[in-house]
């Protein structure tokens, strides 16, 4: 953690000044949430270049419905990751945005008008219903279609985004993942519109099945090899509790990094400190860990491109 007892510094910035600099005036500013914020990078930079730590990306699907897919793409294809851990969210988008387009929207729009005009509204982005349910089921049964011809009667949930990957092109997470070799596990498959179109295709060839115990055996053999183990952690929910649970296996994470905009006052997993998971033994007693307080759209790009500065 940062050092306690330091003098609090003004933040000076001078025109010039690169996003690394600015980062490293506020890990001595004293300030609040900005001092975890420097942190998590230092955190991070540090964990990505340990040759030794097995590396962990989970992220809530609605954020890949925002531009932030792109950061998020950018990580998996430079290899900033080990495994991901998503919702199925993040594949329904994944998909719909290769192939259509979302739209700029508001919090303010008339939901009553928007549903009449075939308009889904995300937070301040508009999905089109063409561009979602029809256009998933399409292109879903396709990928399922292909892989069954294929021989395939089964498939775990890394399968399956390994499959859909291979279909998409650079534009997309899943693709980069399918490039580098990084399984993504979605653990709450059935919770999207792709699990609903695996339910579908399942419904025609009643021998097909979609095996989460075999994502088990991916991440234990993993887990259990790894000598030290970290998470950026987007978002709560499954995708969290998915990476920290596995890590338990190994007397917890090593490093950890949370960003989140829930409260623990309620007692909610996607509220829950860092910290507290340390005493499930999720996460190690001496891990480099924090959790910042920020909404991430409005975060991670700032945190990523001081990264890219920061790493060698």
């Amino acid at each position: 953690m940062a050092d306690s007892g330091r003098p609090v510094k003004d933040i000076s910035i001078k025109k010039g000044d690169g996003v690394s600099e600015i980062f490293d005036a506020m890990s001595k500013s004293g300030g609040f949430e900005s001092r975890n914020l420097a942190e998590g990078l230092n955190i991070l930079s540090t964990m990505i270049e340990d040759k030794q730590c097995l590396k962990f990306l989970s992220f809530v699907g609605a954020v890949v419905s925002t531009g932030l897919r792109g950061i998020i793409t950018d990580m998996v294809k430079n290899k900033m990751c080990d495994v991901v851990i998503t919702t199925c969210g993040a594949l329904d988008h994944d998909i719909a945005r290769h192939f259509s387009n979302y739209l700029e929207g508001s919090f303010t729009l008339d939901d009553s008008k928007l549903a009449d005009e075939g308009i889904h509204r995300l937070g301040n982005v508009l999905v089109p219903l063409e561009n979602y349910g029809p256009l998933i089921e399409e292109k879903v049964q396709a990928f399922l279609q292909k892989e069954y011809q294929g021989g395939k009667k089964e498939m775990s949930t890394h399968e399956v985004c390994k499959s859909i990957g291979a279909n998409l092109g650079e534009d997309s997470f899943l693709y980069w993942a399918h490039k580098n070799g990084i399984p993504v596990v979605v653990p709450g498959i059935m919770d999207g519109a792709v699990g609903s179109q695996i339910w579908m295709f399942g419904q025609k060839h009643n021998d097909f099945r979609v095996n989460v115990a075999a994502d088990g055996d991916l991440l234990s053999g993993l887990i259990f090899k790894a000598k030290k183990s970290g998470a950026l952690m987007i978002g709560g929910g499954i995708s969290k509790h998915h990476t920290l649970w596995w890590n338990q296996y190994r007397e917890g994470l090593d490093y950890a990094v949370y960003i989140t905009t829930a409260q623990e006052f309620d007692g909610s997993l996607s509220g829950a400190l860092v910290r507290e998971a340390i005493s499930w033994g999720k996460v190690t007693q001496n891990a480099k860990q924090t959790t910042i307080h920020a909404e991430a759209t409005t975060i991670l790009p700032f945190l990523y491109s001081a990264l890219l500065a920061r790493l060698k």
